[in-house]
């Protein structure tokens, strides 16, 4: 029953994601939704977070490094109670509290991120500063597969096996498209699992389309195995959304007034059947 729950509240996400991404004429939709499983699984059943105390001192900790997707950490954070509905629908609007990138102005982010490479080391820096003081929260960063490109990440991994990070998770967003194409047409990535395993990480891959997989690998993780741990999540680049699955122009591509209607009808078929 947890992971239906999870489910639904993942679509509901989704279908307001649309929503403030046609409002605001601006997003990073594809990637956006990649990432809203992912997203809502760590929200609502693994981060130790709360929303009337997001300061609260063991919390965990989750960096979105890919923060061009911005708009589904904002729809995640409004579903969890950390943003209103009111700010969220200013998303696009003069003077809204909320970036194109996420910026620590508003409850819920941790840190300010976007340029491409830096999340991960930042999460090291996190995951570091918890072992030095003796602290038991976990780290979390997302980050994009176009992102791999960024030689800041490998600095990044060689640093978090010296410390021993057992308790930082990345997480890669393996949706095989970045704004120019293919990565591997782009700048070649595979194989990942081999490039992270002799950086010394304990590497998963998993679907990240499915919600079950995604609860059973965060539900396994060995936080206590001396190593840093990367999840390679097996995603579709505009998951849920017939017309935009594995299209590259919907990378940041914003939907029509017809396409916005056919989208919103197919997310609240699904949303409608989870619900019976």
């Amino acid at each position: 029953m947890i992971n239906e729950s999870l489910k639904l509240r993942a679509e509901k996400i989704r279908l307001r994601l649309i929503e403030v991404i046609y409002k605001a004429k601006a997003g990073h939709t594809g990637g956006d939704l990649s990432a809203v499983n992912v997203l809502t699984a760590l929200y609502f059943h693994t981060l130790d977070v709360d929303a009337a105390n997001p300061k609260m001192e063991n919390r965990d900790r989750f960096i979105m490094s890919k923060g061009h997707c911005a708009e589904a950490l904002y729809c995640v954070l409004e579903s969890a109670g950390f943003l209103t509905k009111e700010v969220v629908d200013t998303y696009g609007d003069n003077y809204s509290p909320l970036a194109g990138h996420p910026t620590v102005k508003n409850p819920g982010v941790e840190i300010n991120t976007g340029a491409l490479g830096h999340g991960l080391s930042a999460g090291v820096g996190v995951a570091l500063s918890a072992k030095i003081d003796g602290k038991d929260y976990k780290t979390f960063v997302l980050m994009g597969d176009g992102e791999q490109a960024e030689g800041s990440i490998y600095e990044a991994a060689m640093a978090a096996n010296k410390y021993k990070l057992d308790n930082l998770v990345a997480i890669i967003d393996r949706n095989g498209l970045q704004i120019s194409g293919s990565t591997e047409d782009v700048m070649p990535l595979e194989s990942i699992k081999e490039r992270w395993t002799a950086f010394g990480w304990d590497v998963i891959e998993m679907d990240g389309d499915n919600m079950d997989v995604i609860v059973k690998t965060f539900d396994n993780i060995n936080f206590s195995n001396n190593k840093p741990h990367l999840i390679i999540s097996r995603t579709t680049k505009g998951k849920g959304i017939s017309y935009m699955e594995n299209v590259p122009k919907w990378h940041h591509g914003i939907p029509t007034a017809e396409e916005y209607e056919k989208a919103v009808s197919e997310i609240s078929e699904r949303i409608c059947a989870l619900s019976e």
